[in-house]
């Protein structure tokens, strides 16, 4: 029988699930929409794709090292309280270590990608995992590296993944854990854009204190600070956490050099939930 795309469009009326997943049942049903509708539900499809609307800001930040390779994955959900779970746990570090396996260019080709022990898709694992935890699961991001890597996860929180060409497992845990606390943008100078120079020139020129103080001055005086706030986001011009008296670059200096890191932290830049818990008793106890 002939799928058209208006039994595509019922179906997808009728259970909220994707395209793609309506006109697969409907043609495995043979156009019975009952029997393509009893199909998604099984497989959970229909009810996860009505909670992909839901905020999922939570979650966890997860890595993997195997030899010469590292991945850092953050997989998002509703609550703390699923990201405590065990199989949301097991879920978001199987990610990781298929994305260390995977090395995809982008997350649509990852979410695409078959995954080697079930022989189904990513994206219907995550849709599987959706139905049975029963929270919206969303696989935000992830980074891959090659070379001497090393990682830090704090809480399931914050992720730092660091190539260095040097292995020194040690020191490489230092700059890993200084990472994580001090936050840096980018490792070094000669690697912050022009307009973000520029815009913290701005920001700095406008300031009240420098008003009134003549151009040349406030020029002298706005160049001054630019260099300290700059250097704040340069990991290697970073005071060590561990010892404020010598940056990184002092620290590592003849030992190794850093090639590249990445630093998760869960949630950020997302919408948050907000949460009002007089609101939800009163609505349990209505309930």
């Amino acid at each position: 029988m002939a799928i058209t795309a208006q039994m595509v469009k019922e179906l997808r009326d009728k259970t909220s699930a994707g395209m793609m997943d309506c006109k697969k049942a409907l043609t495995e049903a043979n156009g019975d929409m009952e029997k393509a509708m009893e199909a998604l539900r099984q497989k959970g499809i229909a009810s996860a794709e009505k909670k992909m609307g839901r905020i999922a800001a939570e979650g966890l930040v997860a890595s993997v090292i195997d030899g010469n390779k590292g991945a850092m994955v953050e997989v998002n959900c509703e609550t703390d309280f699923v990201a405590k779970n065990d199989d949301f746990k097991a879920l978001t570090q199987n990610l990781a270590k298929a994305v260390l396996n995977e090395n995809p260019a982008d997350v649509d080709a990852f979410l695409a990608s078959t995954c080697k022990e079930c022989g189904k898709t990513i994206q219907d694992v995550i849709k599987e995992k959706i139905a049975s935890i029963g929270e919206k699961i969303t696989f935000r991001r992830f980074a891959y590296a090659e070379g001497n890597v090393s990682t830090y996860i704090h809480n399931g929180k914050i992720g730092v993944l660091l190539v260095t060409d040097k292995k020194d497992e040690e020191l490489s845990k230092d700059i890993c854990l200084h990472i994580a606390s001090c936050a840096p943008e980018y490792l070094a100078s000669t690697d912050i854009p022009e307009s973000v120079r520029e815009e913290e020139k701005r920001i700095e020129m406008g300031k009240e204190d420098l008003l009134k103080k003549p151009e040349n001055i406030r020029e002298k005086i706005v160049e001054g600070r630019l260099h300290k706030i700059l250097a704040q986001k340069c990991l290697l011009e970073q005071a060590f956490v561990k010892d404020p008296n010598q940056t990184i670059a002092q620290l590592i200096e003849g030992k190794l050099n850093i090639v590249k890191f990445d630093r998760y932290v869960l949630g950020e830049g997302l919408e948050k939930r907000q949460e009002n818990f007089a609101e939800e008793v009163a609505a349990q106890m209505k309930g």
